[in-house]
């Protein structure tokens, strides 16, 4: 892309890595460890392994912000430059694969405008740039003093690669960049991400392969283990390395799924209905109108629309964690909870779970939050998956077995005892989705179930859902995933469309 203005002054980074690896405070393992690679100023690497083998902390320490000697152990040498990360702050953009921990201003011209004024950009550039930045990723149309917290994931996803793209720093880290996106956003980043000149060197972490090979030089791919598993122009690393990559979870290009033994739909019951709904956060202004619903047992519904459309909001309103606006929902007489006295100035009423207690929903209508780390409450992995179960008074010994179940069903078990924020962006998924499945809700929401999931988890967690299915539970999923649309749309509900 080039840039309107006065172009970069400083050339492109080259990066080295000779035996590096991080372990985090408190941990036993390495999260990263005995890595050792070079990028030359302007190559542009796709960076893979599977979940949890530290692509994103391999990410942070080039940033120079995975922490100090107090947050952990560092091994081996990281040089930009010659210089330890820390020592070119400013000179490195990160977009995080969290897009709400990259907002940081109240408006969206002043968030995209932040970093520029930190680089003490002139003031008559940063404007421009600002501009620029927010046509490149599709997010022209919004007037500069919109809200950042009225935007979607999504938006606020394609903000934070704004963000990085105005600075124009000599090196730019893409954490998962497309992971909430729509289809017309990941071309819209794609194409942005194209378009950036070679007086930048561009590191991307990302499981959705295809969407970058055609952008990049080279593949990297960490071993889970240590070291490298492959390094190489990706023609030559997805032909040569094809079953070893795929064991250990790349989604290889060309390559297609096992059978995944998804039943059809069964059952006649209808768990919830809703009706002439109307939706938002506010009656003065409703996201969507005139919504009419129907949610059957033993089917996978999935949400799809644009990002901004009103998936997430619709998902949180019929899981009872948001208030309708209007309209009417009801559940089925098999998932309503007793009658409840009046609490607080209100009566519960049974068959509207938007007036229910937190415990009535616990065990009946269970819902993944799209950012897992909204729903974490414990200080480990296996008190996590206990909280609930905890709470509906099981006996030690029955929560004890339940929890190693799902850790073992989850992959977690070796981070049992670690800090469920300590997790990557596909562990911090997977364990929210456990917390849910623990207490063995019959209607269960699930916000972008398969971010972050290599090719491994991804199949495991869908072969998960379709044994949920097979109890009679129903499964309503927001989601952008293809392929996830392609085994599990068993009913569709577009959003603005």
């Amino acid at each position: 892309m080039r840039w309107i203005d006065s172009p970069q002054v400083a050339r492109p980074v080259h990066v080295e890595l000779n035996g590096w690896g991080w372990r985090h405070a408190a941990r036993q393992s390495w999260a990263v460890h005995d890595v050792t690679f070079t990028v030359e100023p302007g190559e542009r690497v796709l960076l893979l392994g599977a979940s949890g083998a530290g692509k994103s902390t391999l990410l942070h320490a080039l940033a120079g912000v995975v922490g100090g000697a107090d947050e952990g152990d560092e091994a081996g040498r990281m040089l930009l430059d010659g210089q330890h990360p820390t020592r070119r702050r400013g000179q490195v953009g990160l977009v995080l694969q969290d897009p709400q921990a990259s907002v940081v201003l109240a408006r969206v011209g002043d968030d995209v405008a932040f970093g520029l004024e930190n680089l003490g950009t002139p003031p008559d550039q940063i404007w421009p740039r600002v501009r620029e930045a927010l046509d490149a990723v599709g997010l022209g149309y919004l007037p500069l003093d919109r809200s950042t917290s009225a935007l979607s994931g999504g938006q606020q996803q394609r903000l934070a690669i704004a963000g990085a793209l105005a600075m124009r720093t000599p090196l730019l880290l893409l954490d998962e960049p497309t992971a909430n996106l729509d289809p017309v956003g990941i071309a819209e980043v794609h194409d942005a991400i194209a378009a950036v000149d070679r007086d930048t060197t561009l590191i991307i972490v990302e499981h959705r392969v295809d969407t970058w090979v055609d952008v990049v030089d080279r593949v990297i791919v960490l071993d889970r283990g240590g070291g490298l598993l492959a390094d190489g122009p990706p023609a030559d690393v997805f032909a040569a390395h094809r079953e070893m990559l795929l064991e250990a979870g790349v989604w290889v290009p060309g390559s297609t799924l096992p059978e995944l033994n998804i039943l059809a739909p069964g059952g006649d019951e209808v768990l919830l209905v809703a009706e002439d709904l109307s939706i938002g956060y506010a009656a003065s202004a409703p996201v969507r109108t005139g919504l009419n619903v129907a949610l059957p047992a033993a089917t996978s519904t999935v949400v799809t629309g644009a990002n901004g459309a009103g998936k997430t909001t619709l998902a949180l309103t019929l899981a009872g964690l948001m208030p309708r606006l209007d309209g009417s929902i009801r559940v089925a007489e098999s998932l309503q909870p007793p009658p409840r006295r009046r609490r607080f100035g209100r009566t519960p009423r049974p068959d509207d779970p938007t007036t229910w207690r937190s415990r009535d929903l616990l065990t009946r209508i269970g819902t993944v939050f799209q950012h897992p780390e909204h729903q974490f409450v414990a200080a480990t992995v296996r008190d996590e998956l206990a909280v609930g179960l905890r709470a509906l008074d099981w006996d030690a010994k029955r929560v004890e077995e339940r929890v190693e179940e799902l850790l073992t069903l989850l992959h977690l078990t070796k981070l049992a005892e670690a800090n469920p924020f300590s997790l990557s962006g596909g562990e911090k998924r997977r364990l929210s989705v456990g917390t849910v499945l623990a207490t063995g809700p019959r209607l269960i929401f699930l916000d972008e179930p398969t971010f972050g999931q290599d090719r491994r988890t991804w199949i495991d967690l869908v072969r998960l859902i379709a044994q949920i299915l097979g109890e009679g539970r129903g499964v309503v999923s927001v989601t952008h995933d293809a392929n996830f649309l392609d085994v599990l749309a068993q009913r569709r509900i577009e959003v603005g469309a």
